[in-house]
């Protein structure tokens, strides 16, 4: 599963600029970047009317996919997933995912994006392991805003070297909580499957599997007394 960290901060503290370049410099360290931006804006537009995928979308589609030669866009409805749920179900192939807001995001490392002396989310919130600002505070990890290369360096070591760690084969989450699995764990459910894909002789020596399990819902019992 993709290495994940998120930026958080209030409105204009710059977010968006230091995320875009630290971004920009583990491009150049040759990694795959994705991006996830929260916001609690509404109507936000991403085509414009009379097009193709605005008619799917006002037919009712729940979710419209465009693939052009230069670009592919996912365009659906609002979702209650988490961020862990979003960076797995649509980001796997990614070295790292970077969020942009989801404070409030469980078990999810934080940077705190901080302008303003009386704006302190590390008192607010859980998660908060570093901190990007022009203030004079202290901490184990706080870095200038004008530090996106040395922030770059520091996603770079903590999260996506793994310091030596041998490399994740399988990745579970459950609700959109990842379970953490040890290597024996991981040994034996690869095991297992790739024995029933092999099975079905369907393609010889392949690369990755996934696999989605959707469990039925059963009805519950009325609370009501009749």
């Amino acid at each position: 599963m993709s290495a994940l960290i998120t930026f958080i901060g209030y409105h204009d503290s710059g977010k968006t600029t230091l995320v875009s370049e630290v971004v920009s410099h583990l491009k150049v360290l040759g990694y795959r970047v994705a991006v996830i931006k929260s916001s609690n804006e509404a109507g936000v537009a991403f085509d414009t009317e009379n097009t193709d995928t605005f008619r799917h979308r006002q037919a009712g589609a729940d979710a419209v996919l465009f693939v052009g030669p230069d670009q592919m866009v996912l365009q659906t409805g609002p979702s209650d997933h988490s961020i862990v749920t979003l960076a797995h179900r649509y980001f796997a192939d990614a070295d790292i995912v970077i969020g942009e807001g989801f404070k409030h995001a469980r078990k999810v490392p934080k940077i705190e994006v901080r302008r303003n002396s009386d704006q302190d989310l590390r008192q607010e919130v859980h998660g908060v392991i570093a901190v990007a600002t022009d203030l004079d505070i202290a901490g184990d990890y706080v870095f200038r805003l004008d530090e996106a290369k040395e922030i770059a360096l520091f996603i770079e070591k903590r999260f996506i070297r793994g310091k030596g760690k041998r490399p994740e084969r399988v990745s579970l989450v459950v609700e959109g909580r990842k379970i953490p699995l040890k290597e024996f764990v991981q040994d034996c459910l690869s095991g297992t499957v790739m024995g029933f894909v092999d099975s079905l002789k369907l393609t010889d020596n392949p690369r990755e599997i996934e696999l989605r399990i959707r469990l039925p819902q059963e009805d519950k019992p009325s609370s009501r007394k009749s």
